[in-house]
């Protein structure tokens, strides 16, 4: 029988690119968790058969009787991967209070809410895989985005945090930083600042939501199992470290 997945953020982008792979690669039953958007949820349901939830990963509440609820239709959660995230840009001087917490709590709160529902049955069955979305923008900072550099920079340190508590059960904890992707986020950059982006980039292009699908499929299989804590940069050569 195969595995069972929930990959937050997960009908649009990245994460749609995740949902697809997991389930063609892994044979997993792939749950995608979305917030908002109910056309794009039932296009993407329609084209690829996989079950969408929806609610708000940075509610608690919401977060911990999500999982329940796939848990009750579906069998314990086995990968998580927590990719919801969004961004609210602006300098310090113009970024108001609002735009701070709503990052903050998305971004970063959801991967603890997530992982304190998951984590759990992960423990009891002595196998788990929780794969989180980080950024180079967290590793290397971005004009701008305190909110989301602080929360993506945040990300990573809660990963290497919480694999340091799995590991003995059997659950590795493990962070992908991908550089620009070519996706409806980015393609809202303007077009002037994208072209410098891109001149930055040593392989001279965009990444695709495949790469980083890729990247996560690997970090979920049986053959990752001795990585854990690990940041795994997928950026064109962008940022080295």
């Amino acid at each position: 029988m195969g595995k069972v997945a929930i990959v937050t953020g997960g009908t649009r982008g990245i994460g749609k690119a995740i949902c697809e792979k997991l389930r063609d690669d892994l044979g997993a039953t792939v749950i995608a968790n979305y917030a908002g958007n109910d056309d794009a949820a039932k296009a993407f349901s329609d084209r690829t058969g996989i079950q969408t939830v929806k609610f708000d990963v940075g509610d608690h509440e919401a977060a911990v009787a999500g999982c329940k609820k796939i848990e009750e239709e579906h069998g314990s959660i086995d990968m998580l991967v927590n990719n919801a995230g969004i961004t609210r840009d602006g300098t310090l001087l113009k970024m108001d209070f609002d735009d701070w917490n709503e990052v903050m709590r998305i971004n970063l709160g959801g991967c603890f809410n997530m992982a304190k529902a998951a984590f759990p049955g992960m423990k009891e069955r002595g196998w788990g895989r929780i794969v989180n979305i980080g950024s180079i923008n967290g590793q290397a900072g971005q004009y701008g985005q305190v909110n989301y550099a602080a929360a993506k920079s945040g990300i990573h340190g809660f990963t290497k945090a919480l694999a340091q508590e799995g590991a003995r059960f059997g659950i590795t904890v493990n962070a992908i930083a991908p550089g620009y992707i070519d996706t409806d986020m980015v393609a809202a950059v303007p077009d002037a600042v994208l072209e410098k982006i891109v001149a930055k980039i040593p392989v001279g292009r965009l990444g695709q939501a495949e790469e980083i699908a890729r990247g996560v499929a690997f970090l979920c299989s049986e053959n990752a199992g001795f990585v854990t804590g690990s940041t795994m940069s997928i950026n064109g050569g962008q940022h080295m470290y």
